[in-house]
């Protein structure tokens, strides 16, 4: 196949859960698909060429982008997926350790974005679809640094998506809610626990055990993305999932304080009088 003739799609993140998920689906839809990893590893076959790039370095960031250039003459989409949590109160955790998943959460996707606007105004258009959670529109009790990290994803998204959208590209949200993935297993712990918290921590390691068993696959987010990437008229935001779905709609329509109130119940925290 002639260079420049299929769409080119980087998915970042891409050796497990939704990222590979996304990849392969993308793959399906007939893109020409790169997947990036901060390590080393095989590619998933199906023509998904895996690719190192660590999302918090400039050059590494600018290396993948320059190799996925090289091999194809565009890039048409970016799906920003790579991240990771910290789990614990956020008295719990320092400063530094919030700067280092901000560094990939939200500086990884603003490196990787820059890399492709340039390509991307100049065959004037395509897409950025950056993955984020319902935890970027609602609040995250005991992951207050993670969902502060997809606040701001959000407001960067959709503020650079009016910048942009007069070049032909768009910038768009997928937000998903809990998933089937090794996320949960991977959040990394709060590094100062202190003795107030620890009931609250028992709490939430049984409710993450139990909203686990219901969540959505990671299949059903990547169908969400393939959506965001290919719809003609793209909508600034898509929920994930049903129950992404609900939350969405609950926090647009319901009143602010039965909001709260029906959220604390479905977080198992103790109602406040």
């Amino acid at each position: 196949m002639a260079q420049g003739s299929t769409k080119t799609a980087i998915v970042t993140g891409a050796a497990s859960g939704i990222g590979l998920a996304t990849a392969k689906s993308l793959q399906a839809s007939g893109y020409r698909v790169f997947g990036t990893s901060r390590k080393a590893t095989t590619d998933t076959g199906g023509g998904i060429r895996m690719l190192v790039c660590d999302v918090t370095d400039e050059a590494s960031v600018a290396d993948m982008v320059e190799a996925v250039f090289g091999e194809t003459g565009r890039v048409d989409l970016l799906v920003n997926n790579a991240g990771f949590g910290i789990s614990g109160p956020a008295e719990e955790t320092s400063v530094a350790q919030a700067q280092a998943m901000f560094d990939v959460n939200l500086f990884g996707v603003i490196r990787t974005t820059q890399a492709v606007l340039p390509l991307m105004r100049a065959q004037k258009g395509g897409r950025i679809v950056n993955v984020s959670s319902v935890q970027g529109f609602i609040p995250a009790p005991y992951m207050a640094l993670y969902g502060a990290s997809k606040h701001a994803v959000e407001g960067y998204s959709e503020s650079l998506d009016h910048e942009v959208r007069g070049q032909g590209i768009r910038v768009v949200l997928v937000e998903p809610a809990f998933t089937r993935t090794a996320f949960d297993q991977n959040l990394v712990r709060s590094d100062k626990p202190l003795d107030i918290y620890e009931a609250d921590r028992a709490g939430r390691a049984s409710f993450l055990l139990d909203v686990m068993k219901t969540a959505d696959t990671p299949e059903v987010v990547a169908k969400v993305i393939v959506n965001a990437a290919t719809a003609p008229k793209p909508k600034r935001r898509y929920a994930a999932g049903p129950k992404a779905r609900q939350v969405s709609l609950l926090r647009r329509f319901v009143p602010a304080n039965a909001f709260d109130k029906a959220f604390r119940n479905e977080m198992r925290l103790p109602p406040i009088a």
